[in-house]
Parts: C-alpha cells; structure tokens; sequence
C-alpha cells in the first residue's frame, strides 16, 4: 500500500501563489521503518537517490556514516565516487515516494538524517538537487522500526536540518563531533532544534514551536526555502554569469566562506553554507524569490540577513538580563523584573515554574554563572541585601533562607567561577572589592574582600585557564587581573590601552585573551582584546564595524572557533567579530526578528547563540549561528577548553 501526500499536490501549470498546508501525517505500513517522499517545491523529484546517514563522532570534519547495509531498492551501487563516495541509496518512484526498510543498522544515541541528491523534478534530471532532512536520535534498538516515520524531504526540511546541525556540518555528508560526552550532548540537541522549525511528517514551516511557548521564523524559512526550490526545481543547469541560471546563481553566492571559498555542487551544500555565512549576497539570494515560487507565505522585503531565531517566552521569564549555559544545554536566565531564576530547556521549554526559581534570598538579580557541577550561582543587588543564592541544576535553594554573605560583599552584582569550583563576585559599590568563596559558599577572600587594582565599579568578571580573574572597571576604564589568591597581577592602574572606553563585560578566549565589550558611547562604541598578559592587541580605537555602533554593546561571548558575538543594548543588532577582530556581521550587526535589546549572551554547546532581551521580556536563540562551545564556562576553565569545541 502506498502512503497517501503529505502535502497537497499544485498541478505545473498553476503553481504561482500555491503554498503548503498541513496536514495529518500519512500511516506508514507496519514493518517499515524509514518511508516518505521527495519533493522540489509543489513536486515529485523521481529518481533521487536517497541516502541514510549518522553523525561521525570521531572527530568534526570527517565524513558522515553510511548506515544502510545493502543496495535495497537501488539496482546498482553508486560507483561514481561523487560526493556520496559510493554509498548504499534507495531510488524515489513515482510521487516520489522512498521506502527504507529493516537493511540498515545505527548505533543508538547517534544523529541520523537522509540525504536526497538528483532526480528529475519534472524539468529532467538534476543532478544538484540535494535536500536533508533530520531524523535525530537513532532509538535504543538501533532501527526506526518502532518509530516507522513517515518524512517528507523538500527545501523546508533542508533549511530545518542545515540550520539546526550548522555546528557540526561541513557540507552535506561531512557532519561530525567529537566524541566527547558533551559534544554528543551538544549534537543532539542540535538536530533535535530542527522540530522547533519544521514538521518533518509534513514539509511544513512552524510559525510557533511545538511546545507552544516559542515563536518560530515561519516566512523566513519558506523564504530560504524557495531560494533552494529556484535551482532545485529545474534541469540543474549552470552557466553564467552572463545570463545566470538559478543554480549558478545560488551556488555562486553560497560558498562555503559566503563571498569565498568553495562552490558548492549541490542545494544541501548551499543551504550549510547560508547557516554558516548569513549576512553574505543576501541581495542576490533573495533576488531567486519570485511570485512564481511554491512557498507562498515569505518575506515581502528582503531581510538584512538570514539568521534563523526563535523567541520563547515562559518558566518566569521577567526582565531577563543574562544567561548561563549548563552541560546538557538548558540555558539558565537571571530575571530582574520579578527577583528570580527562569530555566529553559535546550529546546526553550520552560523547565522553571510560571514564577521561576525564587527563594534564598532573590533580590536585584543581575548575573548569573553556572559551576561544573551544574549548580547555579546568582548574586543579590539589591540595596543592603548583599547575598549570594545557589540553586542545585533542579531549581533547589542550597545556600539557605537568606543566601550566603560574608567577605566584603557590598551590592554583589557580576560571578564568575574557577576551575576548583570557587566562586568570584565583584562589589560595585564603595569601597569597591572582589568577593571569593567556596563551592560551599564559605568566605575566602577575607572579611574585606580583595581590593586594589585600580578597581572602580567592578561591572564584570571571568576567570582564565590559570585560575586568575580578570574584572572590568566602568569607572576608570581599566581592566584589573587578580591571582587565584587575589594578588594584584596588573599593576596600581590596571590595564589600559586597546580602546577601552567604559567597559561593561568580559569573556576570555582559549588562549587565554581578554575581550571587552565598550559602552563608552554609540558612535565610539567597540571591543577590546587584550593578551594573556594585560598587552592590547586590539588597536587604539578598539575593534569596530559589524553593527557595534548601532548601540552600546552590553554583553559578549566567544564561540568554539574563538570568534566574539557581542550583544548591543538598545539596539535590535548582535556583532560577530573572528578571533582576529574582523567583523563577520554585516555593517548593520546581524538582526534577527524578535531581537530588541541583547543585554545577555552566551553560546551552548550546539552552536546556538542565546539573547536575553529585557525589552521584550523574552529569550532569542538564534539557530546554528556559531561555533559550538565547551558548557559551562566553568567546565572550560577547569579543563583549558575555554573558548573551544566540545
């Protein structure tokens, strides 16, 4: 018995204005484990060859796994050594439909996806057509046979899966990790975010995530879909750029470097490339939407890039103004409109109450800082509060009714923790100090805190590989470095130079640099890096350009490729700079929809770039923009991982 469409059929010769509408997923027959169909747009590619992949866990960079174990329903073995290098596919029939049954083996707890390239979508054979679509999790009997899914492949399948596993990809048969626990942590979270984009028993684009309590990019995707449809729907010729086809066109501005690099020879390539570069030719790119187009529902105007962002809201959500990474990807926010601790899955789902964590002590909540142990550390603003509150990874009060004290604290306001669980926290009212304690919050810095320094309204703090911190200072633009026993280590001044100018935060790379993010105003706003030893190495001015000064840029962090994102309050912009200082944004900053004022930023371990927005009361994540990083930062510190993958 064949499965009826999942999505309605648009006969050719009426396409324009055609668009998708969900539907119930078909019944796949019992006994099969893996079926579906292949579709370009409004139709049927015939003949694809539809190939079973995993996620390498050997390394990143190698090639993808083949999983299927013999020809099935192909007659021949692919011995073309193309870009597939001779593995086992089955052959879409008529509709397009593919089955995949029980001849094929995954080892459980890999990511799995399927990967189409060529067949004819009716305007003769394409040999570039190439689509994904993610699977996710292979189930603990090591088959889908259980499961029997039912998956449409098609340009919104694509876009789901190249955004969500972005991190991890290459190109389309070269998606790999490490074999880390946290990498496999991080890659799983990735590809199971490709829900939160697309239903894959549909082809159809989320306008809101499954939970309910996300807002999906549902015109954008379609967009990003249909740019694939131009080149996918048609004999795959290339030739230009006189007169330019729609796969010249694409492939040539979808490099693997954006601008640069290497052409891609198929669409799935192309779309890993647009995650990876998505401020580069959107002109162009946008410039293959026409009203001809399957996907009905776009974007009327062309976007300043293609970033993919989801919006979640709930768990206490309220003001929120930072945000913390733990080791299975749950971002941890810092709510000061309503005192308390929000949690959301690495999927955005609340895991925090309606209200949030609250208790032991909550008052002005500003920071927050995850320890390796998964516990959360939060430190109290409020006037003659001076606390600090840890919570257990399950939301509990730890530090007791009113939270720990002691040491100097003095309106407590930003934390960081070392590699021997300790936990910094800086004092920024006068006299100005550095409190340490113990994971078990016991004081060691002294009743007094550490001093000296130049400290001067101490505004953020980050520990580096050797255990020292490293504190911005708004007040006198200095950077003070202390020991891990809270000697001065950078002079009676502290460091100066590179172009701080009113530095508000502070993250360290994985060579032991300093970057600082400059609020010192909007049209000489900029960041800093300084060496591992205090010396500048950003010019004079700082490092500028890539939407700094669109706003004052409030938070920052560094990517597992050591690149800095910096989020701009007051400003709907996020900056990415490399590690060299070269802008990566466009001119403009990188503008998401949703995105209103980043006041908090970090990084997870999918690659994934999570914003604390307190002027919509809501987190950003946006999908597979960065490199994947070692969570929580105080993991990185304690292994000298900072600032790199998994």
């Amino acid at each position: 018995m064949r499965p009826a469409f999942a999505i309605a059929l648009c006969f050719p010769l009426v396409l324009a204005g055609c668009s998708l509408s969900p539907t119930a997923a078909p019944l796949a027959d019992a006994g099969l484990s893996i079926q579906g169909s292949v579709r370009g747009g409004q139709q049927p590619i015939v003949g694809a060859h539809v190939y079973l992949f995993a996620a390498n866990t050997a390394g990143y960079g190698n090639a993808s796994v083949s999983l299927m174990t013999s020809v099935l329903g192909s007659t021949t073995l692919d011995a073309s050594g193309g870009a597939t290098n001779g593995d086992y596919y089955v052959t879409t029939g008529a509709g397009g439909a593919f089955s995949i049954t029980g001849d094929y083996s995954c080892t459980p707890n890999t990511q799995v996806y399927l990967y189409s390239l060529g067949g004819n979508p009716g305007s003769g054979v394409n040999s570039g057509a190439g689509m994904l679509a993610a699977l996710g999790n292979c189930p603990s009997g090591g088959n889908f046979l259980t499961a029997t899914p039912y998956v449409v492949v098609n340009e919104v399948s694509t876009i789901a899966a190249a955004y969500s596993f972005a991190g991890f990809a290459t190109d389309a048969t070269h998606v790999s990790s490490s074999g880390t626990a946290l990498a496999q942590v991080g890659i799983q979270n990735a590809f199971a975010n490709a829900a939160n984009l697309e239903d894959l028993s549909t082809g159809i684009a989320l306008a809101t995530t499954p939970n309910g309590n996300g807002t999906a990019p549902q015109s954008e995707i379609y967009t990003l879909a249909d740019i694939l449809a131009s080149c996918i729907n048609s004999d795959g010729t290339i030739s230009g750029p006189t007169n330019p086809t729609a796969c010249y066109t694409l492939f040539n501005n979808a490099k693997s470097g954006g601008s640069t690099g290497t052409v891609p020879s198929d669409t799935a390539t192309a779309a890993i490339n647009i995650a990876h570069n998505p401020g580069a030719n959107v002109a162009s790119l946008f410039g293959l939407v026409t009203a001809q187009s399957p996907f009905a529902t776009t974007l009327s105007t062309q976007p300043n890039d293609f970033t993919v962002g989801l919006q979640f809201t709930g768990g206490g959500l309220n003001d929120p103004y930072s945000v913390a990474i733990d080791g299975s990807g749950n971002a941890w926010i810092a709510n000061n409109g309503n005192t308390s601790v929000s949690e959301l899955s690495s999927k955005g789902v609340p895991i925090s109450p309606s209200g949030g964590f609250t208790g032991g002590g909550l008052s002005g909540v500003f920071a927050i800082a995850v320890d390796a142990s998964g516990n959360v550390w939060v430190p109290n603003d409020s006037f003659n509060v001076n606390t600090v509150t840890e919570f257990s990874s399950a939301g509990a009060v730890l530090s007791g009714t009113s939270g720990y004290s002691g040491g100097g604290m003095k309106s407590p306001y930003a934390v960081a923790i070392d590699g021997t669980g300790n936990v910094w926290i800086t004092n920024i009212i006068s006299p100005y100090s550095i409190t340490k304690l113990s994971s078990t919050g016991t004081v060691l810095s002294g009743g007094n805190g550490y001093t000296g320094g130049n400290l001067g309204v101490p505004y953020s703090i980050a520990i580096d590989p050797s255990g020292n911190a490293w504190i911005v200072n708004r007040s006198n633009s200095a950077v003070t470095e202390l020991s891990n026993s809270g000697a001065v280590l950078s002079g009676a001044n502290g460091y100066s130079g590179g172009g701080l100018n009113v530095p508000y935060s502070i993250a360290i790379d994985g060579s032991g640099n300093a970057w600082i993010a400059n609020t010192g105003g909007i049209s000489t706003s900029n960041v800093t890096k300084l060496s591992s030893t205090g010396a500048a190495v950003s010019p004079s001015s700082g490092y500028t350009g890539g939407g700094l000064a669109t706003g004052s840029p409030d938070a920052i962090a560094i990517d597992g490729a050591g690149n800095a994102w910096v989020g701009i309050g007051l400003s709907t912009s996020i900056t990415e700079l490399s590690n060299s200082g070269t802008a990566l944004s466009p001119s403009t900053g990188f503008m998401p929809p949703g995105v209103n004022s980043s006041v908090g930023i970090a990084i997870d371990g999918s690659g994934n770039v999570w914003i604390a927005d307190n002027s919509t009361q809501q987190m950003n994540e946006l999908i597979g923009a960065a490199t994947p990083v070692v969570t929580p930062l105080a993991i990185g510190v304690k292994n000298n991982t900072l600032g790199q993958q998994p």
